[in-house]
């Protein structure tokens, strides 16, 4: 039991060191505009080494002794600090620009409470153990992506990425710096894939159009079944004057799991507006069905709407609200029953420094349940009332 206790500690704590002086390398460069990444091996060759560490706390209406925050996820730890994320990476992006074929790739390495979420069955979640080892306290480590990239100068250009990476369904993302809100929504939680292993094509038809398309072990899958293949693609579109946009994507197959011999299919439509310069508008919906998924017969669905409107106050704080409805009518987050989900959201990010991003939230949740119960505080409550706060530092 101590060595339970002690050991998700001492990783932390030396995570976290490492972090501290990341965190310094990060304030140097800012008053002195020295950078890792100015080392004449690294730029001669494009390569890149970056990386961040977010960590936040969350307070609910309820405490139990339980200390779950579910069903909201990533920072589902209820009055409890959490080191969600300290990611590291090495990157060199290919060209898409040029008339000449190049080659890049990316891996990254995260460690945290968050790194669980993003593992893929038969690769990284097998590192500290199978799925479910609590050994160290909801601490774990991910490879969220390790692929290589190829750009062929064929028509507009033509990029191929082959290996493990993040998924391109969905508005929502896995790491941190690249969302407006600490927690995530429903949608993104439930009813997407975080990952993919297999190979994504992309071609630029013009300035406006790009389609995308290939074959992957379906969501958050290595190599378990790995011959079931699923399709993963989409399209997109921008304005001239890159104001509007809109991006469709889906994913049809059977998911990573051939031996239960059933298609699972979901869209995403996102749209982005920037009503102005200061004020911007996402709206997203998506739409999954599961074949057979409540019985056989009888396929399960889960579809909903997100709404963001975010405002820059200035260069340094930004204000947003978030709204969602998710319809979870054959129990996909409780698995038991069903029930349609409601959130609201409101928070500041504020940057004092390039580097640095403060995150406090207050959110609002509510279910309307077809079953008995409710879905928070171990399903002892309908609603729940959630302040929380973190901190990015990028380096």
């Amino acid at each position: 039991m101590l060595k339970k206790t002690l050991t998700p500690a001492l990783i932390s704590g030396a995570l976290m060191t490492a972090s501290a002086n990341l965190f310094a390398a990060g304030a140097i460069e800012s008053l002195t505009s020295l950078n890792v990444n100015d080392a004449s091996l690294l730029k001669d060759n494009g390569i890149e080494i970056g990386g961040w560490a977010a960590a936040g706390a969350t307070y609910a209406s309820h405490n139990g002794d339980h200390r779950s925050n579910a069903p909201i996820s990533f920072n589902d730890r209820n009055n409890e600090f959490q080191l969600n994320q300290v990611n590291l990476f090495i990157e060199r992006a290919v060209n898409t620009k040029g008339s000449d074929w190049d080659i890049g790739g990316r891996v990254d390495f995260m460690f945290g409470t968050d790194a669980s979420y993003t593992q893929a069955s038969g690769l990284d979640n097998q590192i500290l153990g199978s799925t479910g080892n609590k050994t160290f306290n909801n601490y774990d480590v991910a490879f969220p992506q390790a692929y290589a990239e190829i750009y062929a100068p064929i028509g507009n250009g033509l990029t191929a990425k082959i290996g493990h990476f993040y998924t391109n369904i969905g508005y929502e993302v896995v790491t941190a710096p690249d969302n407006f809100f600490y927690s995530h929504a429903y949608t993104m939680l439930y009813g997407e894939p975080f990952t993919h292993s297999g190979a994504l094509l992309t071609y630029q038809v013009n300035d406006n159009i790009s389609i995308s398309g290939g074959a992957v072990t379906g969501w958050d899958n290595f190599d378990r079944n790995g011959g079931d293949w699923s399709f993963l693609g989409g399209a997109s579109w921008t304005s001239d004057d890159a104001k509007t946009s809109i991006a469709a994507s889906l994913i049809t197959g059977e998911n990573g799991d051939d031996s239960v011999d059933r298609n699972t299919t979901m869209y995403s439509i996102v749209l982005s507006h920037d009503i102005n310069d200061k004020l911007h508008y996402v709206f997203q919906h998506d739409f999954g069905v599961t074949e057979d998924g409540a019985g056989a017969g009888d396929d399960s669905d889960w579809y909903g709407i997100n709404q963001y409107l975010t405002y820059d106050l200035n260069e340094k704080v930004g204000l947003g609200l978030r709204g969602e409805w998710f319809s979870d009518s054959d129990g996909r987050i409780s698995g038991s029953y069903g029930a349609n989900y409601y959130a609201v959201s409101a928070g500041v990010n504020y940057t004092p420094i390039e580097w640095l991003k403060f995150r406090p939230e207050v959110r609002y949740d509510w279910v309307d349940s077809n079953g008995s119960g409710g879905s928070y505080d171990n399903g002892n409550e309908t609603d729940q009332v959630a302040i929380s706060m973190d901190m990015i530092v990028t380096f």
